[in-house]
This record gives structure tokens, sequence and C-alpha cells, in this order.
């Protein structure tokens, strides 16, 4: 069975953000994720972790001016003096929290935008990254999301596209972070989908749809995807990015089985 991961950016959100890595621990989750570290500081989330017995799975490198409406500034041009700086503090709260995965946002398209300086920038963005991560053995992952609900006018909302810019990029510690929910959004068939890419997949996220809820709620077999995962071999986490249809221990009915 795989190892499901917390996010603490959707689950136990009825207490403080400190309060949340005991109830995750509490609940029999093993690590915990979340958007972003960087209102903490790090000693202060290491000392979290170390007292629910908790592993840092995975977290994402700055995004921008998030509060504005920004998703990450790996595709824009003109940014990557600020990418390279987020990249550098990202690293260093990796380190701190002993986090070897990391997330790059690509960023929204912007109006009238050249597509191939989009990818240009955001290739040798996350080349970047990944060389400056390659030196603690960390992983930096890209993620399809869904433009059409969740996040309109991002610009890496297909998989094959995500897969194509993983062969652009030409670095063995950046791969494919596969959010089933997204996925299921963007293309559906979400067997076939997790066969085609599980050698590049280096972490997994769940939620059921329609709603983001937790699985069980919607159309989305997980018990079958997670059987398919075992069969296949994958040994990574699974992060529980879900919005509880009640409570999140109300919501966890799913995970014993």
């Amino acid at each position: 069975m795989p190892k499901f991961a917390a996010n603490l950016s959707f689950l136990f959100v009825d207490v403080p953000f400190p309060a949340r890595f005991a109830r995750a621990a509490a609940a029999g989750f093993a690590g915990v994720e979340y958007l972003f570290p960087y209102a903490w500081p790090a000693a202060e989330i290491a000392g979290w972790l170390r007292a629910a017995g908790l592993q840092q799975v995975l977290f994402n490198l700055p995004p921008g001016d998030w509060d504005a409406g920004e998703r990450g500034i790996a595709c824009l041009p003109g940014r990557e003096k600020e990418f390279a700086a987020g990249v550098d503090t990202a690293l260093a709260y990796a380190q701190a929290l002993d986090c070897r995965q990391v997330h790059c946002m690509a960023g929204l398209r912007p109006a009238g935008a050249d597509d191939a300086a989009l990818t240009a920038t955001y290739v040798a963005n996350l080349r970047h990254a990944a060389d400056r991560f390659a030196g603690i053995g960390a992983t930096v992952l890209i993620e399809p999301i869904n433009s059409r609900i969740d996040m309109p006018g991002y610009w890496l909302d297909d998989i094959r596209h995500a897969v194509a810019l993983l062969d652009l990029i030409d670095r063995p510690n950046v791969r494919l972070q596969l959010d089933l929910y997204h996925a299921q959004i963007i293309q559906g068939d979400l067997a076939r989908c997790i066969e085609a890419n599980i050698e590049r997949i280096g972490h997994l996220q769940i939620a059921d749809n329609p709603g983001r809820h937790e699985p069980g709620s919607g159309e989305i077999n997980h018990p079958f995807l997670f059987a398919l995962l075992d069969r296949l071999g994958y040994g990574g986490w699974i992060g529980c990015e879900y919005k509880p249809l009640t409570t999140t221990e109300a919501g966890l009915g799913w995970l014993p089985r």
C-alpha cells in the first residue's frame, strides 16, 4: 500500500498551522506536505516535525505574489533573478527540514505571450533549480494543473506537455508530480495515464472529483488505482490534497481500508 502524506494546507485547517502536525500524526500519517513554509522560520517547522515524529515530504518553491493571484513564475520571462532567489530560499528550507522533494509551479500564461519564450524560460529555470537541488540529493517536481476549473490560465495544464518538458529539461532529478484530481479533469483515463508515466512519476496527490473532497466522495476509483500502484511497484508518497466534506477526521474512513 502506498505511503500517505497529509497536506496541511488542506487538512486539519480548523486549528492553527503549528497544531496540524500533531493532529496529522494522531490520525496515522507518517509524512506531511503543504503549499508553502515561508511564513514560519524553518527551525520552528523542524521542531514541529520532530515533536510529531513526521517526515517532511514536499513543499512548493516561492510562487511569486500569491495573494495578488500569481501561481508560480517559472515560465515568465524577465523574472529569472526572482526565480533564482526563490530557489535559494527553498533550498535552505529543504535542508533545514530534511525534505528531498520540492514542487515548482509554472505560472499563469501572460496575455499575448509567445509560447516559445515561455518554454525557453521554463526549461532554463528548471535546469537551474535541478542543478541547485542536486547538491542535496533532492528532486524538483513539475505538475500539470487543470486550467478549466481550478486555476484558469495556468500554463502547464496538460500531462503530455509536462512529459515533453521533462525531456527538454533533461535532468535526472526533475520528475512528474501527478495529481489524480487534476489528471481526471484534464484527460481522465487515470489507470493508463499512471501506467504510461510510472517511470517519470516522483510524487502523487489525490482528491476525488467533483468537489476535490476525500476519496470515496466522487467518481474516482481510488482503491483500484492504489492496487495498480502496488502492482507497478510505486514506492513514493501520495499527498492527500483534498478539502474534507466536514472535518478531516470524519473524512478519513477511506484510509484504514
